[in-house]
């Protein structure tokens, strides 16, 4: 890719033209005018979400760049399945086969141009998954541009289910291990000096377990105008435990229209009021950087802060920082939910996880592991 195409895509990945998703790019002259474009990108734009616009910019850079290595043209729209077929040959290939026919998979060419631009690290073949969102990304970009696909075919989906069962890899996790109770006991401990970084960091580690694992962008995400009192919670031979409510708002796996709501009790509700009250945050974003010199920024910290802290969180426990990171927050709820024999729909009423099935994988791990079925001898 010529740096003047990168600069484009660049630019594209922070201010995207999502209006082709709404109108396809030969009426919108025709039918809007320009106040209306404006209108509807802002609604466009913050419908999608920022994060999945900037892998959508992401994926065209490497499919532009692909085509030009491989074909020595452009993105044809709408693609040709052969032109889909071969991008699957060209990055679900067997290390194996490669040994024996060296023009097996990608040809050297075009890898060697990939890892020229920066495109391609991998020394090995794709994981399926990213071959499978990059073909979906293709897919959105072609309705964008109000034209028909053959995503769907019959010959790719075989290709592909092919292709994964030939090379068989094992699935891994976000996290290497979950963060689970007794971790996360290990990781709060460490945020006792009571300055403004450990009142936060406990702050942040609390409210994304305790809130069903809550993503790093979900969590940085946070405003104050989200948090909602709720009348206190009645615990038998206790004192009343404080309670918050957390609008979500439009979440990763929820609707447009949808309103998700979480639930905060007791600890984590106390240790999120102890940093709006240490970082005098009444309004805006929750989460903040902090500098050396102990001052509050005013804007939030961005999604790859949680995973640092995290990571140095466990460094300072003791525990391998590699190990760990912020999706371990969320796998690490749902398996100590299992451990507690917490039952799944009610663990997934606060993780908010749509599919059953993805839930499960976390939590039948923990009571498969410890169940009577794996203890027969």
């Amino acid at each position: 890719m010529t740096p003047g195409i990168r600069t484009i895509v660049d630019r594209r990945a922070k201010e995207p033209d999502a209006i082709a998703a709404v109108l396809p790019v030969d009426r919108r002259d025709e039918l809007l005018t320009d106040q209306d474009l404006e209108t509807l990108r802002h609604l466009v734009n913050e419908g999608m979400g920022e994060n999945t616009l900037r892998a959508l910019a992401s994926d065209l850079a490497y499919l532009q760049a692909w085509s030009l290595a491989a074909t020595g043209a452009s993105l044809p729209w709408p693609a040709p399945e052969a032109l889909l077929l071969k991008f699957v040959a060209h990055h679900l290939w067997q290390p194996v086969q490669r040994e024996i026919d060296p023009h097996h998979g990608m040809p050297a060419d075009v890898e060697q141009s990939l890892r020229d631009q920066r495109l391609l690290r991998s020394s090995g073949p794709h994981a399926p998954d990213t071959v499978r969102r990059r073909l979906a990304s293709w897919s959105t970009l072609t309705k964008w541009r109000g034209l028909t696909g053959v995503f769907s075919s019959p010959s790719l989906k075989s290709a592909i289910r092919l292709a994964v069962r030939a090379t068989p890899r094992p699935r891994k996790r976000k996290s290497a291990k979950a963060v689970t109770g007794d971790v996360l006991a290990k990781m709060l401990a460490t945020c006792s000096a009571e300055t403004l970084r450990d009142i936060r960091d406990r702050a942040i580690l609390m409210v994304a377990f305790a809130s069903g694992g809550r993503r790093r962008s979900e969590i940085t995400g946070l405003r104050r105008e989200q948090l909602t009192d709720e009348p206190p919670i009645t615990v038998e031979g206790g004192p009343p435990l404080p309670s918050l409510a957390i609008h979500l708002g439009r979440t990763k796996t929820s609707g447009s229209e949808h309103d998700e709501v979480v639930y905060l009790t007791g600890r984590p509700v106390d240790a999120l009021n102890a940093w709006l009250a240490a970082g005098r945050i009444e309004t805006g974003s929750i989460f903040r950087k902090v500098d050396r010199w102990g001052n509050v920024s005013k804007r939030a910290l961005e999604p790859s802060a949680v995973n640092a802290i995290v990571k140095q969180r466990a460094a300072m426990a003791g525990l391998e920082p590699e190990e760990f990171s912020a999706h371990g927050l969320r796998s690490g709820y749902l398996t100590e939910a299992a451990n507690r024999g917490i039952p799944l729909a009610e663990a997934m009423e606060q993780s908010r996880h749509r599919s059953v099935q993805q839930a499960s994988d976390y939590y039948n791990g923990a009571t498969r592991r410890s169940g009577r079925a794996a203890r027969l001898l």
